[in-house]
């Protein structure tokens, strides 16, 4: 059992095994080489980087020891000489290692021959990080079998009583058919808060579970954009239940201006959590970007909704409903995707290439060191300046690179599209009467935007025309997390609202009270009981049992206020 939580022994020849955080292992050092040497590294995460010099080994020098982030493999290069900061390829070196995997917690030596060769070896072997995954899943399973025992028996007890007492009063415990709504859209929003609740807290602190350096696409990637989107599929729905009610298009888009105004503005106090700055408030955020891809989209289907009637006897109307229906938004996304095209490969950034897309930094051998984001970061910059935007990107521990906003202004444009793509999902769910329909044009449509997403990224992490990546918002992670969100839809749908194979708990629950769970999760992060700490919190074992415990705390909120019937949106 010490096995699965990541247990190590307390001291290794004269280390304190302790004393490492998650991630981490030493890295001995012995050099019997004439003079002073210099080890440079290089994370197999920084993408197209220099080495960076981490440590000067003094001649004859014995058991000098190195700590090492180990989330990531490791490259590393051994130069006689002093190159600076950064050591690039034309650099010679006594020695390299490269496709180095060290793990956590493990002991590896380095040793300098005085001949100027390298003798790599392993002094303590690493634990497994994956253990302990396997360990809270069974301590989870066993809690709900517990729980589930408990459950039946006080059902088999008080059922009897529960029964006249209803009989009695003449009230009918049926509740089928009070809702009028898709449980698998509230199933979905509720899986989607409680991901953002579980990578919110760290996830365990596994690499894959937080946000990707700069390319690619990790678990906490998709949490957001799948928001956005279910913000979309929920607009028509909501706009034409409305209308039906004969409230104004002057009444709606009141409601719209002021739901977007009070999403901003809650986006904007929670920014201000550890103390309300304004010399150096950062305006954008999750909240914000949610307003404004709300405002645009909700006004937009406000200003050309219409009933469209699809004549029995024209063919090619009723497949293409849905387009027919959507024509004015789809002008809006077609002129949103060239502005945005337009803008990152036509702008001229002062000191930047054209067209760059990468982090700056280290990126491309630091060639473009102040260049992050290209045209985004500098449109960003201009309209925020560098102390209102989010100082502590994901970039910034890999790349050195400096503040950029992964919600910033420019980003906007095609989040917006990303909305409009959930919106064509509820049009959809208007339009086409069968369920058959409406997840054969779902999946349709999640085939093409795959499609499109992985041609322009190249079906790769950093090769592309234009790569997957968050923190631009790029538009083939529009595409690529669109399809995962259209195909999402339809197997909850089949699963829930078609075949009845299950009723969306307990993530229904969460999907309904989403704004409380975020806002609560944020306000009351560091609060007990949601959080704790015991000990050095080093190990994944223990990080990954408090983001559970938090995840569930509030998924238990959220069942609770189902349970008492109350909800709120904003």
């Amino acid at each position: 059992m010490l096995e699965f939580v990541e247990y190590t022994t307390p001291e290794w020849r004269g280390l304190n095994m302790r004393s490492l955080k998650v991630d981490e292992a030493y890295l001995i050092l012995k050099s019997h080489f004439s003079k002073a040497t210099y080890l440079y590294s290089l994370s197999e995460a920084c993408y197209s980087c220099p080495y960076t010099k981490v440590k000067t080994l003094l001649h004859h020098h014995y058991n000098d020891n190195l700590t090492l982030n180990v989330a990531y493999p490791i490259k590393f290069k051994l130069i006689d000489h002093d190159v600076g900061r950064y050591a690039f390829n034309n650099v010679t070196s006594l020695c390299e290692y490269q496709n180095l995997n060290y793990r956590e917690f493990g002991v590896y030596n380095l040793t300098l021959d005085a001949n100027g060769s390298c003798e790599w070896c392993t002094d303590k072997k690493a634990v497994n990080i994956y253990y302990p995954i396997l360990a809270v899943v069974i301590l989870l399973a066993l809690i709900m079998v517990v729980l589930k025992i408990g459950l039946c028996a006080w059902r088999s007890f008080y059922y009897e009583e529960i029964l006249r007492t209803v009989n009695s009063s003449g009230i009918s415990i049926s509740t089928a058919g009070q809702r009028n709504r898709l449980r698998s859209l509230d199933t979905f929003r509720g899986v989607a808060i409680v991901l953002m609740i579980f990578v919110n807290n760290g996830g365990g602190h596994y690499w894959w579970t937080e946000h990707a350096p700069w390319n690619g696409l990790h678990l906490a990637d998709i949490v957001f954009p799948s928001f956005l989107w279910i913000m979309g599929v929920c607009i028509p729905i909501s706009i034409k239940s409305q209308i039906s009610r004969d409230v104004t298009k002057y009444r709606i888009v009141l409601r719209i201006l002021w739901r977007s105004l009070k999403l901003f503005s809650i986006g904007l106090c929670l920014n201000s959590i550890n103390g309300p700055k304004l010399e150096n408030l950062r305006i954008m955020g999750v909240l914000q970007r949610l307003g404004v891809a709300y405002l645009i989209c909700g006004l937009a289907h406000t200003k050309f909704s219409e009933r469209i009637i699809i004549e029995p006897q024209i063919t090619w109307k009723r497949k293409f409903q849905d387009l027919i229906v959507m024509r004015g938004e789809l002008l809006i996304v077609v002129f949103l995707i060239a502005v945005y095209l337009c803008t990152i490969f036509g702008l001229n950034v002062p000191h930047c290439p054209r067209g760059y897309l990468g982090p700056g930094g280290k990126h491309s051998n630091a060639e473009y060191f102040n260049c992050i984001g290209g045209a985004s970061g500098y449109i960003d910059f201009l309209i925020l300046g560098n102390r209102h935007i989010y100082q502590h990107p994901t970039a910034k521990y890999i790349y050195d690179s400096k503040p950029f906003d992964p919600e910033g202004v420019f980003g906007c444009l095609l989040t917006i599209v990303q909305v409009f793509f959930g919106l064509l999902a509820g049009v959809i769910i208007l339009t086409y009467t069968t369920w058959r329909a409406r997840i054969n044009r779902w999946l349709i449509w999640s085939v093409i935007l795959a499609l499109i997403g992985g041609a322009l990224s190249g079906f790769s992490s950093e090769n592309g025309f234009i790569p997957i990546n968050k923190n631009l918002w790029s538009f083939s992670f529009v595409c690529v997390t669109t399809a995962l969100s259209f195909i999402s839809l339809s197997l909850l749908y089949y699963v829930i609202d078609v075949k009845y194979w299950w009723q969306g708990y307990p993530f229904e629950a969460a999907g309904m009270n989403a704004i409380i769970l975020y806002v609560g999760h944020t306000v009351l992060h560091k609060m007990l009981p949601w959080h704790w700490s015991i000990g050095p919190m080093n190990t994944h074992f223990v990080l990954l049992l408090k983001s559970v415990w938090n995840t569930t705390l509030w998924l238990c909120t959220a069942l609770y206020l189902n349970y008492k019937k109350f909800y709120f949106s904003l």
